[in-house]
């Protein structure tokens, strides 16, 4: 029995998702979003739709924003329905894409949801720092000099040592999106 406990707790402790203190695998924060056809932006259909794929989520006020690493954004206005359910894009929008390999205890790859702002940056100094899309799956922030590996939940890849990136509660299902995390 005590075997079969050393053998679950190395495999707890090399998760490529860690759920310490500082590194739960869910952020608290506040975000809300709902896309009902993810097929309306091309951007955001080939993040969901191809493993490895991200695109950042924002919005101009009118409409959301969905770009691409290679800059390639698509639209959608803001119906009366969105502004209604009170959307909520975390601190900074969101990076959302699919995995290149599922999580360990995963049977398929998922689409997974991350803040676009540096979580470390807003840990550290209570500042929101965007981060900018990278190619191969890559985020980095520019002011602390961090490079995140979203394809590895959000770890940090280059730069010092700190949190992963904040990450949210996502589903796509049927072609839908929902982000929905926190009240």
């Amino acid at each position: 029995m005590n075997k079969l406990k050393l053998a679950l707790a190395l495999a707890l402790a090399l998760s490529s998702c860690s759920s310490d203190d500082v590194n739960t695998k869910y952020s608290n924060l506040r975000a809300r979003l709902t896309i009902e056809n993810v097929t309306q932006a091309p951007v955001l259909f080939t993040a969901c739709e191809s493993m490895g794929e991200y695109c950042t989520v924002k919005s101009d006020g009118q409409r959301f924003l969905f770009t691409d690493a290679a800059g390639h954004t698509s639209a959608i206005n803001i119906t009366a329905l969105s502004a209604y359910n009170n959307y909520y894009l975390g601190l900074s929008g969101f990076i959302v894409g699919k995995l290149t390999i599922p999580e360990i205890g995963e049977d398929f790859v998922r689409v997974v949801c991350f803040d676009l702002a540096c979580s470390n940056c807003y840990q550290n100094y209570n500042i929101t720092k965007p981060l900018v899309l990278q190619t191969s799956g890559y985020a980095k922030c520019n002011s602390c000099q961090r490079t995140y590996n979203l394809n590895d939940c959000g770890t940090i890849s280059n730069g010092p040592t700190g949190r992963n990136l904040y990450r949210y509660r996502v589903s796509y299902v049927g072609g839908a999106l929902v982000i929905i995390n926190g009240l």
